[in-house]
């Protein structure tokens, strides 16, 4: 009954003083239900024969105003003209709104609230300072709320936030049935329970979703977490495609990560496309040079990230077979600015220097050339494996094809970000084909590289899924030592490393030699593994007590079968 006196009907208050002063309480009450109850006449003659079939008037009167109740928000919802619309539910708001406590008319005075434009700050400040009235609220009351209360949007946000990075990382980090992370269309991938969540939260506000694309920036910078650059462009895409166009309009990145978001849907990246992303980059003028800080993180996400270097990849293959220069080539020229830009975009929110990053041209000149030397050399070791050979030919392929990269090479993985990418891809093109010799060749060097980029688990859990169709090849002390010493081991206090680690033993362990398990684990048991790795560290931990189970079975067949057979052979005679 709280909010009755307000609106002009007597209370708890009332009723007990009422009750408190009278003479005859029986009397009063009869007077109170009379004034109080339903006052429509065809109801009123009904009330006597309810009594006689023993129904409470309670009962009575809450069935009623539950049809009643029904009626109105129907009305409400349905029925009132919108030239009026604001007038009136602005009037009923102010006569229902003192009832809101009342559970059974609370949905009237919400339905109210979620159907005004822009509710008073009067009732605002009410819903905020009481927590079961807020929680109530619809989304679109809400977003009135957080304009001006920005800690509460955090509040509602940030479960989201978490969850999209526990999804990522559950992809991530599953060891026994290993998927492509980036097989998943940005379609499939703006379906997330979280980014339509997202959407119906900012709706058509600008000011919630430039409050949220602050608390993505401050979480990446905090966290150095990419998967945060991959939600706000999942975000914008996610706008684009519901055509919120009062926000995607005044994004200045829309354009560049629709155009981009197109090339990683057709995997293609061609040279219209190319032209438009390269105009944009180019219209950027020094008075709007923040925009190069969100470009960044655009072009930062790992989806984009993949979907660049793959193109490079791929080109610099194109190049060779037609015998071109890689500096000749313009679309590859924009794509190595473009990923320049991505691989810096930390440092630029960091520094707050909004400038694009040099692009180091040694890098067209002299890098690309290298590696294009070294597909060659795989090309010619393939064509020689398929002819017949002799040993002094072995000698020379070894010598000309499958010698350590020059020193030039390695300093560039260790200086440039950009050459440790490129060199990660093709390290990637060496396992799809199963290239053993390439593989040993490479990829101890990027060890040397001074980029967290690679340690990233996008980028580890790809490698590592590439290496599970040739794990076999495990049993040689050569990849073992590459794969194990040079690479894991070596960066293994960085990042997810031991977890990754973990997956590739875990897979590998039946081919393994016993003393590089050994080494592995003791290695792996010396530092300190983490919470999200415990599980993964304990299953493998069963795998390998069942391998030496199973391998001491086989030796102790292996001993009776031998002894066994020792006995049909006579004793030799002296």
């Amino acid at each position: 009954m709280e909010g009755f006196q307000e609106i002009g009907i007597p209370g708890r208050e009332y009723l007990k003083e009422t009750l408190t002063n009278c003479t005859d309480p029986i009397k009063a009450i009869e007077e109170f239900q009379n004034q109080n109850g339903i006052l429509l006449p065809s109801l009123r003659t009904m009330l006597p024969l309810l009594d006689l079939h023993d129904l409470r008037r309670h009962h009575f009167h809450s069935s009623v105003s539950d049809d009643l109740k029904e009626k109105l928000l129907d009305r409400i919802e349905n029925h009132i003209d919108p030239k009026n619309k604001e007038t009136i539910f602005r009037d009923l708001l102010e006569k229902s709104f003192p009832v809101i406590k009342i559970p059974r008319l609370q949905p009237i005075v919400f339905s109210l609230l979620k159907n005004i434009e822009q509710v008073d700050d009067k009732y605002l400040k009410q819903l905020v300072a009481d927590k079961e009235l807020y929680d109530k609220c619809d989304v679109s009351v809400k977003r009135q709320i957080w304009q001006q209360h920005q800690g509460l949007f955090g509040d509602e946000v940030s479960p989201l936030f978490s969850q999209y990075i526990k999804d990522k990382e559950k992809i991530l980090h599953s060891f026994e049935n290993m998927t492509n992370f980036f097989s998943i269309t940005p379609r499939q991938r703006r379906q997330n329970e979280v980014i339509q969540n997202l959407v119906k939260m900012i709706g058509k506000n600008v000011i919630l979703y430039d409050t949220c694309l602050q608390f993505l920036r401050t979480l990446y910078l905090r966290t150095k977490n990419s998967h945060y650059c991959t939600l706000r462009v999942e975000l914008l895409m996610a706008l684009h495609e519901g055509e919120v166009q009062e926000i995607t309009a005044m994004d200045p990145c829309h354009k560049f990560a629709w155009c981009l978001d197109a090339c990683i849907r057709e995997s293609n990246i061609d040279l219209k496309r190319s032209r438009e992303l390269e105009a944009f980059l180019g219209s950027i003028r020094k008075d709007h040079e923040q925009v190069i800080g969100d470009l960044s993180m655009t072009l930062s996400d790992p989806y984009a990230i993949n979907f660049l270097t793959t193109s490079a990849i791929k080109i610099v293959n194109q190049l060779i077979q037609n015998e071109q220069l890689a500096r000749e080539n313009t679309i590859l020229k924009l794509i190595l600015r473009m990923l320049n830009l991505g691989l810096h975009a930390w440092d630029i929110l960091h520094s707050q220097v909004y400038k694009e990053p040099h692009l180091d041209p040694n890098l067209l000149i002299r890098f690309l050339p290298i590696l294009m030397s070294m597909v060659v050399d795989d090309q010619v070791r393939s064509v020689n494996h398929k002819l017949p050979q002799d040993d002094r030919e072995i000698a020379l392929e070894i010598i000309e094809h499958s010698g350590p990269p020059p020193d030039l090479f390695n300093k560039f993985i260790q200086e440039d970000r950009l050459a440790t990418l490129l060199t990660l891809y093709y390290s990637f093109q060496l396992l799809n084909k199963k290239d053993k010799t390439g593989i040993i060749r490479i990829l101890g060097t990027l060890s040397n590289s001074q980029d967290t980029r690679l340690i990233e688990d996008p980028f580890l859990h790809t490698l590592v899924l590439y290496f599970v169709p040739m794990i076999e090849d495990f049993s040689h002390e050569h990849l073992c030592t590459v794969v194990f010493d040079e690479l894991f081991l070596s960066l293994i206090t960085q990042g997810n490393v031991i977890h990754h680690l973990l997956k590739l033993v875990y897979h590998a362990v039946p081919y393994l030699p016993e003393h590089r398990l050994e080494l592995i684990m003791k290695t792996v048991c010396s530092y300190q593994i983490r919470e999200t790795s415990v599980g993964l560290f304990n299953k493998l931990q069963e795998k390998i007590k069942d391998l030496q189970s199973e391998n001491e079975e086989k030796r102790k067949k292996n001993k009776t079968d031998d002894d066994e057979i020792s006995d049909f052979i006579p004793a030799p005679s002296n």
